[in-house]
């Protein structure tokens, strides 16, 4: 007779609790994330103006104590939320968005996504659509149908928002050609240590930075490739996904850091600064645990290390999580002019594969704290650990 899986070993089978899930791998861990998620619930309202999310807030100093003042409007970051408040009570949602619901947020970012020029907006606006509105943005994907037969070069992250869009949209409407362009653009361009540039192709991205691709681009990458793995069962997407997750976890810091710019020829760091607070609270995790729930391999220890990094960097001695403002401070970067670094690294890179000048570390070092907070950080957190993934994201939900 064959054995019945006990409580942990069914949970590594049916994953659907990201947050359980971590806690068998790390009860400390997972205990620690779950503040994390309280304090985004706590953060947003605070950024959230007229059915709209500020571009980003910073803090300032009242009689009554530390305050952040939000500043500007971002259409990418109001769908960001929008997915991640998807996934939290129809009443919490509520109070964040003064009495909207998350697919009311998700209707309003596509009307506005109708007016861009950004397709990246566009993509994320129709992603959210299916996933936070349960509807068909068809002007959405009518346009980013246009871009992609075009043949136009495109941002590597618009390309992976694009296929994700179209994956969660597959069961309202007809993306599978959308869905197939963009998977197959990322893979033509997934450089030979697994890495993805920045630009599909690459040399639309210059001469000089070329063989440059930001952490962004290979999550996202990542992302949408396990998704497109489970939709149609396609193992060389699958392949992809997994071989990006390996090398970017083989070059994460000793201290957990997710780095910023790799070198996708030979699989190296180009320049590490800044470390974003929302690549190891969020992107990082999300992407990979992506990958997990499609089949691919299981990088706990990436994941772990570096959410243990929010609360112990080496690089600074002040905290990152601001409990009082209930934020996440954005980022631990260089004191440097004008990136100087990410400039000169992407140059010497250009010209000799690991070539660097010596003493920039010393001369620059990454000892400052980006005193600001943006909105699809928080979105990210929340959809990051309360979603199913590769998962839900390709199961069809009911009308409502």
């Amino acid at each position: 007779m064959n054995r019945r899986p006990n409580s942990t070993e069914r949970l590594e089978i049916f994953p659907l609790d990201r947050l359980r899930a971590l806690g068998v791998q790390s009860p400390a861990t997972r205990a620690r994330t779950e503040e994390f998620v309280e304090l985004a619930k706590a953060g947003l309202p605070q950024m959230f103006r007229k059915d709209a999310f500020a571009h980003t807030v910073r803090p300032v100093r009242t009689r009554s104590g530390p305050w952040v003042q939000p500043e500007g409007d971002s259409l990418r970051y109001a769908t960001n939320v929008a997915l991640g408040l998807a996934y939290v009570d129809e009443d919490v949602q509520r109070e964040i968005l003064a009495g909207m619901s998350a697919a009311d947020l998700a209707r309003l970012t596509a009307a506005r996504g109708e007016l861009s020029d950004d397709p990246g907006a566009v993509a994320l606006a129709a992603w959210a659509a299916a996933e936070a509105g349960n509807f068909f943005a068809a002007p959405l994907f009518k346009r980013l149908s246009v871009l992609f037969a075009s043949n136009a070069p495109v941002d590597t992250v618009d390309c992976a928002w694009t296929l994700i869009a179209a994956l969660a949209a597959n069961h309202l409407g007809d993306t599978r050609v959308l869905a197939t362009y963009a998977a197959e653009r990322l893979m033509h361009e997934q450089g030979p240590s697994g890495l993805f540039p920045h630009k599909l192709p690459a040399s639309a991205n210059g001469r000089l930075r070329a063989h440059i691709g930001c952490f962004a681009d290979q999550v996202y990458s990542i992302q949408g490739l396990a998704r497109y793995s489970v939709a149609r069962n396609d193992a060389s997407a699958l392949a992809s996904a997994d071989a990006c997750a390996l090398r970017i976890c083989e070059l994460q810091g000793s201290s957990g850091q997710w780095w910023w710019h790799y070198d996708t020829r030979t699989g190296k760091v180009v320049e590490g600064y800044p470390v974003y607070s929302v690549h190891q609270h969020a992107m990082g995790p999300m992407a990979l645990l992506d990958l997990r729930e499609a089949g691919g391999t299981a990088h706990w220890r990436a994941i772990i290390s570096g959410l243990a990094w929010l609360d112990e960097h080496p690089e600074v001695n002040k905290p990152l999580v601001a409990e009082r403002e209930k934020v996440i401070w954005r980022k631990v970067g260089r004191r440097e002019p004008n990136k100087a670094v990410r400039a000169i690294s992407a140059f010497t890179t250009s010209l000799a594969p690991g070539l660097h000048l010596p003493g920039l570390d010393a001369a620059f070092p990454a000892n400052r704290i980006d005193y600001e907070c943006r909105p699809y950080e928080l979105g990210w957190l929340l959809y990051a650990w309360l979603s199913q993934g590769a998962v839900e994201g390709l199961r069809p939900r009911a009308a409502g």
